[in-house]
Order: C-alpha cells, then structure tokens, then sequence
C-alpha cells in the first residue's frame, strides 16, 4: 500500500522558494553559520577541523548530554538523535503501533501525525481543537473515545497550526487517562520554548509520564531548520531501543558536522530562544492589530505559542484560490487550511520571520483591493 502523498510539503515544494514573501513559515528566522561562530571564535577551528566520517547511529555523547539538559528526568540513553523531528515521528509510528490499532489524534495535525499510522492500517479519531471555544480540547471526547485496543494519544503542544496550549490541569488530567490504561503518549514539542507568555509553557511530556515520548529538534525554536536535527525522548527504554534497530533502516545516522553545530547550538541556547523570542513577540503584536483592523473579514484566536496562527476568512471564497490569487499576484505565500484536511476557509499564518512585517503590509493592500468596501 502507498502512503498518501503530502499535501503540506507538495504545496510548499511548488511555492516556498519562488514566492518573495513568506507569510505561512512555520520555523523562525533562521541562523547562519557565522551566527553561531560569533558566539565563540573557537568554534571555526572545531569546525574547519572536523572529521567528516560516521558517527554512531543514535548520535553523538555531547550532543546527547546537551538535550538530556534539557529535561529533568531524561538520561542521555533515553535519547535517539534523528535527521529532523520528521523522521523522528516516522520512528516512532512504525515501532509503536500496528494494523487494527487506534490511536487519537489532535486535530488538525501536521499530516506526519497521523497518515503514517493510517498507512500501517491504524485506525484514528480525530480529537478536534475547538474554534468556538479558543481551539480548546475536550477532555470529555478523549475519555468517550478510549477503545480497548487505543495505543497511542497523539499531541502538538504548542500546537500546529493554531497554537493552542492547554493548561497544565487538563495536560495533567490528559496524562492520568492514559496512565489508566497504559497508553502512550506522543508529544510533538518542538515550538517548546516559544510561548507567547512564559508561564503557558508546559513540561515536557517524557518528563512527567513513564509512556511519555517528546519529540524535539533545533528547526522552529532555534531557526535551525537547515541543520536536520531532531530527537526522540522517553522514560520507557523499550520504545528507544526499537526506535534505534528502526533507524538502521532508514538513515543509519545523521550529518556529523550537522550534530557538531547542534552542540554549539545548544550551549548557546538562552541567546537563540531569546532571539526568536524577541521576533515573534513583536510580530504578534502586528498580527492581532491587523486582524483588529479586519475583524469583519476575519476570525482570529490569537496563538499561544509557536510560531503560526490558524485565522479564518469570513467569505464564503475558496481558501486555496485566494491563497493562489495572493500568491501569484503579490508574491505572499499563505497556507489554505484544507492542507489540514480542516475547511475552506481557514488559513496558516506565520509569525516567526523578521521581514514580517513588510510582508503583512503587501498582504493588507491587497486586502483592501480586493475588498474595497472594507
């Protein structure tokens, strides 16, 4: 059986390195090289003099110390380093859950989240963020629809696209659910560390759950997307010791001199977080003004974390058209939520990148010229 294609990355592959003005980026602005060896000049000698060979499967020790720091219960051994929190979730889908089974999704989800364990036979609720009520999650349908046979709850939090960050009540009353009945639970959670407000932030799941499983990497939070460094952390052994036989599979390991840059940015991790921090704090400032300007047009739920919003346009118009429209004739790239598999009317907006503002400004005349009554 082929896996369905991916729609998220098909559209992006035929407008993200044409268009002129990102406006739907999920990452943060990214870093460059000399970025990062500004932050210590002995970095260029380690680099220049690095060996371009192997290295273990699982990742390299330093690298795996400086992730492990960043939980509290988590040991390096409870760590496999992969190419991308993409492959990351590919692991761990394979290892984890088998034909027949269910799992429950959040939803709308990165398609990763749940079309590889749709392809292995798996069968999924959708476990919807509600718009009516701040894209907040009920805890009533996860516990209805726990079937015997529920393997795996699958998160996003800071959530993509909208997001949403529950409290650490319900993140809490999530986990005894689960504890119930011995279920895991995946946790996508690397917008962690771009809260809007620093006191939303939750733990890491694999900290607080013997099933937990996190999924991190340097991509979105750091602007580190080019790199390719991800990580798979969980408490239970037995799932990171599958996730790395799987490995050998797929990639064996990953850029030595990409994991070599990955330490560096991880000792110099305050100063990249405070960096991003800084760039969508003040964005999201121009955001909300801009859909305050437009609120007849449109609906917006102001993101809690992360780096996009889901916003949603008050016309009854085609999303992908206009999203094509704009694209084509302005060089602005918004994402259409039926990327999502959510409506037509929903849209991805991106808050993460410098040039934001700009780009909202073309994005705004060509509002107002299109609908001149507004």
């Amino acid at each position: 059986m082929h896996i369905s294609p991916f729609k998220l990355e098909r559209f992006f592959a035929r407008y993200e390195f044409k268009a002129p003005y990102l406006l739907c980026t999920s990452d943060c602005e990214p870093v460059s090289v000399s970025d990062i060896v500004d932050m210590d000049k002995s970095y260029l000698d380690k680099i220049l003099h690095y060996n371009l060979g192997y290295i273990n499967t699982d990742g390299q020790g330093e690298l795996k110390d400086s992730i492990a720091n960043l939980y509290r219960s988590i040991k390096p051994e409870n760590i496999i380093v992969t190419n991308g929190a993409e492959e990351a979730i590919y692991l761990f889908m394979n290892i984890a859950i088998n034909r027949g089974e269910h799992i429950i999704v959040q939803f709308p989800f990165y398609q990763s989240l749940g079309e590889i364990a749709k392809h292995i036979g798996a069968n999924i609720s959708f476990w919807e963020c509600d718009n009516r009520q701040n894209w907040e999650l009920d805890i009533d349908y996860l516990k209805d629809n726990i079937r015997d046979n529920t393997k795996i709850i699958v998160l996003n939090m800071p959530h993509n696209p909208t997001g949403y960050i529950s409290s650490l009540e319900k993140y809490n009353e999530i986990i005894e659910v689960a504890r119930q009945k011995n279920i895991i639970i995946l946790n996508d959670e690397v917008y962690n560390g771009l809260e809007i407000d620093d006191n939303s932030r939750l733990p890491y799941i694999s900290d607080l759950y013997e099933n937990g499983v996190s999924i991190g990497g340097l991509s979105k939070a750091y602007g580190l997307a080019g790199l390719r460094i991800g990580w798979i952390a969980s408490q239970n052994k037995s799932i990171i010791n599958e996730v790395n036989h799987y490995k050998d599979f797929t990639t064996i390991c990953n850029s030595g001199i990409s994991e070599l840059l990955a330490i560096f940015a991880l000792q110099n991790r305050a100063k990249l977080l405070s960096r991003s921090l800084g760039i969508i704090r003040g964005n999201i400032k121009l955001l909300t003004e801009f859909f305050n300007r437009y609120s007849e047009l449109f609906n917006f739920i102001p993101p809690k974390g992360g780096t996009i919003a889901f916003p949603e346009l008050k016309r009854d118009i085609d999303i992908e058209q206009f999203c094509i429209e704009l694209v084509n004739k302005k060089g602005v790239l918004l994402l259409p939520g039926n990327y999502y598999d959510y409506d037509n009317r929903h849209f991805r907006i991106g808050f993460g990148r410098k040039n934001m503002p700009e780009t909202l400004e073309i994005f705004e005349n060509y509002i107002k010229e299109i609908f001149r009554a507004i």
